[in-house]
């Protein structure tokens, strides 16, 4: 009953050229196409924009790609695409748009080697010029997204490489892939019914798994052999959850062959795992791009909280002059009027004033806001680990500061990221530790860690905030892959930008938030 509804619906559509009446639908759910190619029905869910029916204009489409073992239905249920898009559309934040949600089986949106199920070719050749048709659509590359999860993820990266004069636009989001090394040790069962009938490697293990058809889709493979002209037309954005487990490693490798090779991209990962709370995350700012791509503009970048505007009163930074050597440290408002003590944050590569005060105020307007816990932020010159374990000893004799390695942290940024970590191999002085745009290469993280006592590092919570261009990029995602392998808990975030000063204050707000927590687990 419900097909044969749809199906209706689909026909009044085409006779009535879409004129507004009364019973105009936004939300179409599960409606169908005849495919020729695969000799079978394809279903199909699509939302249209408030005002699609009182105006005769043309717009972009977004297609949302489902993962493995979902359906045309998911990101309506799931995926909560109809408000997140109708808030962003409805605040000007985003422009209008159709999104369209195809079925997509267990295809991975390739061709299966054997031919008997050429998905791909249906999706570009018969269900785009479908939608085309349908819908008043702009219908060329740089009008059309693709944006998918899980196998979906898989979908938007190969759709966009394969057929760059469809789809002008990728959102992969906890993309399915695999390196060359996961494939060739993957579970026998699970290699057969999920790679090895797309790929040509049925029964298969070990290199022989690596076959030309495979090569031909896996974007480790097809990424590097780009031209520059190739790269230029790519508009890619990718957004991984930290808490994922193979993709964590193959979407960070993915990352960091596209940095190595100057494949344009953004590269976001973000707290959670394999699940629709991750992906629903990344809406806000894979919406945005999406947007900016479509009207031809300069992305604007991720909506995150503004650095505190303003200077602190006075009262609120000290000098503290210890042994000669004078350190700055913010305090709450209320440190000169009472006689308590408070947890406190040591950092470590912070020396400009401005950025100080900066910091100082953002962790004030959260304390304010009673989102942080009342704390103090310490500034500490640039020394080794002796010597800032000796600083540090000196000033919690004059600073009221809770005793107790729980109501300590510590924070290392830039350079000065390296020397922080190392403190935790030491006598256990902090809960938490961050460590924020760090600058250490892979060799310089591997020589760090393969020095500590693995059971050192798991008693303190580390939180690695990175960004997602310059020179420190792969550093961090190499430091990330390395304590996944050690099994150490931790939380690891990418965002937009270089690791500059101006961008550590931009993304504070979250690991200063995670550290208070810690003070009060």
């Amino acid at each position: 009953m419900k097909r044969i509804s749809c199906l209706l619906i689909s026909c009044l559509l085409l006779l009535t050229g879409f004129n507004a009446s009364a019973g105009d639908k936004l939300v179409m759910e599960s409606m169908t196409m005849h495919s020729r190619i695969l000799g079978q029905e394809v279903r199909f869910s699509v939302i249209l924009p408030e005002g699609y029916y009182a105006e005769n204009r043309r717009y972009s489409v977004v297609y949302l790609l489902h993962g493995l073992g979902d359906d045309e239905t998911s990101w309506l249920e799931y995926g909560r695409i109809g408000q997140y898009s109708r808030k962003a559309m409805a605040s000007g934040d985003i422009a209008p748009v159709i999104f369209v949600m195809p079925q997509a089986f267990r295809t991975y949106y390739v061709n299966d080697y054997a031919g008997e199920f050429p998905y791909q070719d249906m999706l570009v050749r018969e269900f785009v010029p479908h939608i085309d048709s349908l819908f008043r659509t702009i219908p060329d590359a740089g009008n059309r997204a693709v944006m998918g999860y899980s196998m979906g993820g898989f979908g938007a990266m190969v759709l966009h490489l394969a057929h760059p004069g469809v789809f002008g636009v990728s959102v992969p989001l906890s993309m399915s892939v695999r390196t060359d090394e996961q494939y060739m040790t993957e579970d026998a069962s699970g290699w057969d019914e999920q790679w090895g009938r797309l790929f040509g490697a049925p029964g298969l293990t070990g290199a022989d798994r690596i076959t030309g058809y495979y090569k031909l889709h896996s974007p480790f493979h097809t990424l590097p052999g780009l031209g520059e002209a190739q790269k230029k037309n790519l508009k890619i954005y990718m957004v991984n959850g930290d808490e994922e487990q193979t993709l964590c490693r193959s979407n960070e490798m993915l990352h960091i062959l596209m940095h190595r090779f100057d494949v344009p991209h953004h590269y976001r990962v973000i707290d959670g795992g394999h699940s629709f709370r991750v992906w629903q995350a990344a809406l806000p700012g894979a919406l945005r791009y999406i947007s900016d791509a479509f009207e031809g503009k300069p992305y604007r970048g991720d909506l995150m909280d503004s650095p505190a505007a303003g200077l602190l009163p006075h009262e609120q930074m000290m000098l503290v002059n210890t042994g000669g050597e004078r350190v700055f440290a913010y305090v709450p408002d209320d440190y000169q009027v009472s006689d308590r003590k408070y947890p406190v944050v040591y950092f470590t590569g912070i020396t400009g004033q401005e950025q100080m005060v900066s910091i100082s105020s953002l962790v004030d307007r959260g304390i304010h806001a009673g989102k942080t816990t009342p704390m103090l932020i310490v500034f500490l010159p640039e020394k080794d680990e002796n010597g800032l374990i000796t600083l540090i000893d000196q000033l919690e004799k004059q600073l009221r500061i809770r005793s107790g390695y729980r109501f300590r942290s510590v924070a290392g940024y830039g350079k000065s990221a390296e020397t922080t970590l190392r403190l935790l191999n030491g006598e256990m002085r902090f809960s938490s530790c961050l460590l924020t745009g760090a600058v250490m290469s892979s060799a310089e993280a591997d020589e760090i860690l393969s020095s500590f006592e693995v059971e050192k590092l798991k008693r303190t919570s580390l939180f690695i905030d990175a960004p997602d261009n310059g020179c420190c990029a792969e550093g961090n995602g190499e430091l990330h892959m390395m304590l996944r392998d050690m099994e150490v808990n931790h939380e690891y975030r990418v965002r937009q930008g270089n690791g500059d000063e101006g961008w550590i204050e931009r993304g504070l707000g979250e690991a200063i938030n995670t550290i208070s927590a810690r003070f009060h687990r």
